[in-house]
């Protein structure tokens, strides 16, 4: 079974890490329309020459320049109205991403359930075997001693060949409620160090 911090095993879940890099995302607008509030300034130079062709590379032909450029957008209604969307959409992801993770709490919790009953049936099974086989092998014993029927003998048997049959599906049982229990924590079978590559 994995070990850990329980938000630490259910942010390796892929709907999980989706739902976290789609709030970032939607977060990260709302900065970036925020921006779009503010002076761009850049500053370019450029060189070159130009004239006829007799005169090029000649001092007079050649030309430079430098100078900063200024690009504002003046706040207005639609600049705000997207802060205002970006805002509402950062919300709407937040609200998914709580979906998603309360959705992974209900499934790791029902896993961890199911999981639990079948490893307590399994238990329950193991005694039922063993009992089983104690009673097959004693009145087998008795009908060589010509104490029971070979009918009670039958019977024995047939009951310990049944448990152990149950013995078995519970067995695959559990195998499957240890895989589901591994999909609802994202993984488990994972070493950490190849879960982060």
């Amino acid at each position: 079974m994995p070990v850990g911090d329980g938000a630490t095993l259910l942010k390796r879940r892929p709907d999980v890490r989706q739902a976290e890099r789609h709030l970032a995302m939607s977060t990260a607008q709302i900065g970036v329309a925020t921006g779009e509030l503010y002076p761009d300034i850049s500053i370019g130079a450029s060189i070159g020459t130009t004239g006829l062709i007799e005169n090029l590379g000649k001092p007079a032909a050649n030309r430079w320049g430098f100078g900063p450029l200024l690009n504002w957008t003046i706040p207005s209604n639609g600049s705000r109205a997207r802060i205002h969307q970006a805002e509402a959409s950062a919300q709407a992801a937040l609200a998914r991403f709580d979906g998603v993770v309360l959705n992974a709490i209900r499934e790791t919790q029902t896993g961890l359930a199911q999981y639990t009953a079948l490893l307590d049936r399994r238990d329950a099974l193991k005694e039922a075997e063993q009992s089983a086989k104690e009673a097959a092998d004693q009145t087998h014993r008795f009908y060589q001693a010509g104490r029971a029927s070979f009918l009670a003998d039958l019977q024995a048997t047939r009951t310990y060949t049944d448990v152990r049959a149950q013995m078995a599906e519970a067995n695959t049982q559990v195998a499957m409620g240890q895989i589901n229990l591994f999909l609802a924590l994202g993984g488990g079978w994972e070493k950490d160090d190849v879960a982060q590559k």
